[in-house]
This record gives C-alpha cells, structure tokens and sequence, in this order.
C-alpha cells in the first residue's frame, strides 16, 4: 500500500499496513477499538480520523461487536483500499 504520514510517503504491503494498524492495540488484547482505529489513522495522517475510524468499523467489524479481531483485519485493509491506498 502506499500512503502519506504527515511528510513521508512509503509503500507497505497488505501485511505491513496490518502491522502497522496492529501496533495501536494499546491493552495489547489482540483486538482494535474505534478509538486506537483513530489514533491509527490519525498518527497515518488520513484525514478526517474519526469519520474514517468509524467507516472501518462499521464495514471491517463483521460480528458488530465494536472491535476488529485478527480475521477481520483483511475486511480492514479491503475498505482501506477504497480511500485510494494501493497495494504494492
């Protein structure tokens, strides 16, 4: 994927961008709320974090239990993909 953080633009694979996302698991449960999808996304420079964060949730959190588990981070990085980030 490639994207713009803040002054640095560099291209990540779908893994990186997991790991990447993963890294804002801040209680370290293996699971991402909307705020640390926020903070993600704001610290990445998207504009409109919170709007953003909430998109996600709604498209990525198949089970509709407010957080994103590790097999739906791949519905994660799909919505992402609709933004305009492109896969390397």
């Amino acid at each position: 994927m490639s994207f713009k953080t803040k002054s640095l633009e560099k291209p990540l694979s779908e893994e990186e961008l997991k790991c990447l996302v993963k890294r804002y698991d801040k209680n370290g449960d293996g699971k991402l709320n909307r705020q640390e999808l926020k903070v993600a996304f704001k610290d990445m420079g998207i504009w409109f974090c919170g709007l953003r964060a909430y998109q996600a949730m709604s498209h990525a959190d198949i089970n509709h239990d407010g957080l994103i588990f590790e097999d739906e981070m791949d519905a994660l990085v799909e919505f992402a993909t609709k933004w305009g980030f492109t896969l390397v």
